[in-house]
């Protein structure tokens, strides 16, 4: 991991955009929880972490992306997207 304590959590992240994988449970966990069909989950989630318009924060050890009205969880040691789901706040 090369990340430098003075990048924002938006920027770490965006840097290591191409590191972004997830796991086959990952991927099945992604579909369900997004209602996602057949699409190439790390790709969709990418494009949506890459937004200007993407909410990117850091608790621990996991990245928040908030992004209209999902929120994808990605490891940020290994990159690994954890979950994504639709964010139920009003």
């Amino acid at each position: 991991m090369n990340l430098d304590s003075s990048h924002s959590p938006r920027q770490a992240l965006l840097q290591s955009l191409s590191q972004i994988h997830t796991t086959p449970m990952g991927d099945e966990r992604i579909k369900r929880n997004l209602r996602l069909l057949d699409c190439d989950v790390v790709a969709y989630c990418k494009e949506k972490i890459a937004s200007p318009k993407c909410e990117i924060t850091q608790q621990g050890k996991n990245y928040y992306c908030r992004i209209d009205d999902i929120v994808i969880t990605v490891n940020s040691f290994s990159f690994t997207i954890i979950t994504a789901h639709i964010n139920k706040q009003a």
